[in-house]
């Protein structure tokens, strides 16, 4: 039986799993489901038993040569997993990134065992946002068993597919294993969508000059990347499942199905690849557009400030044109009886022609200055 290192045993149900303590978010209580989501034996393609307990599939599994479990689990807890990896013989390895979560896509073979870790998408219309899940799968001889983090991918409609297909199901969990791969590409096409829509949505921002655009180009952009986390690796592993198709009884019918779940794989790929490069090239224009908004606004600023230099240098040259006959003025006005031109019979006149005469000199200097 595997053992796991570092696990502790007993503990209570309703203790806190490993991936809700790494999650920032652990603080918001998702609403309590059962543990075990479904549980039942299959043989020849028809679900022939529903045990009660995990302990009880593992023991319908031994009674009924040619038969398979699937069981499928919602958060389950640490001794949840410990309990069940001592029935199915699963790798510590395995069920330690099955404990703690938050793991890449990939595809580990552990003997007979095959444990995948996938990561669907969903799109969420209110907030316009992208919401990720985690699965895990333990895929064995005879026996299929996922291990859901999230409330995404919803797995009931997989296995309904597969019960009302009897053919397809009786060809054991390999083909569990493609309906479930293909139930998580196919749920990334809303989210294609979705992405779409947004970045339609930026673009008209982006030319309409909305100064928050920048904001949601930058959230987009982590959404993208993270989708392309999800995804990217799934070429990659589907393909491996189809070079191994012959070592581990795979049909050539089974293999043709997994070949259009990688071809439908690519496809996202690509999209999320030219998504990627869309807003960058979004972040390029709406950079250009904020530099050339705001070179506009110095140049309007510029103006103004030209425009305001020349009103204050007219404003000064008439303030000195005018200053200078007050000069005159305040000088002869000026109450002393021993001043040579006060009694002067040409005083007054003088005086005037003094006035004119400054003023002119300095209208002159003024206008050859611009200044006027």
């Amino acid at each position: 039986m595997a053992r796991v290192r570092g696990f502790r045993r007993g503990t209570d149900a309703r203790e806190e799993a490993p991936e809700l303590s790494m999650d920032p978010r652990a603080s918001e209580e998702p609403p309590y489901r059962p543990t075990v989501i479904d549980n039942a034996i299959y043989r020849d393609g028809e679900r022939v038993d529903n045990p009660g307990s995990l302990a009880d599939a593992f023991e319908r599994l031994k009674q009924e040569p040619g038969s398979m479990a699937w069981i499928g689990l919602y958060r389950p807890k640490e001794w949840e997993l410990v309990k069940l990896g001592e029935e199915f013989e699963l790798h510590e390895l395995a069920l330690e990134d099955a404990i703690v979560g938050s793991q890449r896509p990939k595809a580990d073979r552990y003997g007979d065992t095959l444990f995948v870790v996938l990561r669907a998408a969903r799109y969420l219309d209110d907030v316009e946002e992208v919401a990720f899940g985690e699965l895990h799968l333990f895929v064995g001889p005879n026996f299929v068993i996922t291990v859901r983090h999230a409330e995404a991918p919803d797995l009931h409609g997989v296995r309904r597919r597969m019960e009302s297909d009897p053919a397809l199901l009786r060809q054991g969990p390999q083909a569990v294993l493609y309906a479930i791969l293909d139930a998580v590409v196919d749920g990334y096409a809303p989210v294609v969508a979705g992405l779409q829509k947004d970045i339609e949505e930026i673009e008209v921002q982006v030319f309409g000059g909305d100064p928050s655009v920048s904001r949601r180009v930058y959230e987009l952009s982590g959404e993208v990347i993270e989708f392309q986390r999800a995804t990217a690796p799934l070429v990659g592993m589907i393909h491996g499942f189809i070079a191994g198709a012959a070592k581990y009884g795979v049909t050539s019918e089974l293999e043709s199905y997994m070949r259009d779940v990688a071809d439908h794989a690519i496809t996202v790929e690509e999209r999320i690849s030219s998504f990627r490069q869309t807003l960058q090239n979004i972040l390029i224009v709406n950079s250009t557009l904020v530099t050339q908004a705001q070179n506009e606004e110095m140049a309007r600023m510029t103006e103004a400030s030209i425009r305001q230099g020349e009103e204050v240098k007219k404003i000064s040259a008439w303030a000195a044109i005018l200053f200078a006959p007050t000069l005159v003025g305040t000088i002869y006005g000026m109450n002393f009886d021993f001043m040579p031109e006060t009694h002067w019979a040409f005083g007054y006149p003088f005086s005037i022609l003094l006035m004119a005469a400054v003023c002119l000199i300095l209208y002159t200097v003024f206008k050859r200055r611009d200044w006027l």
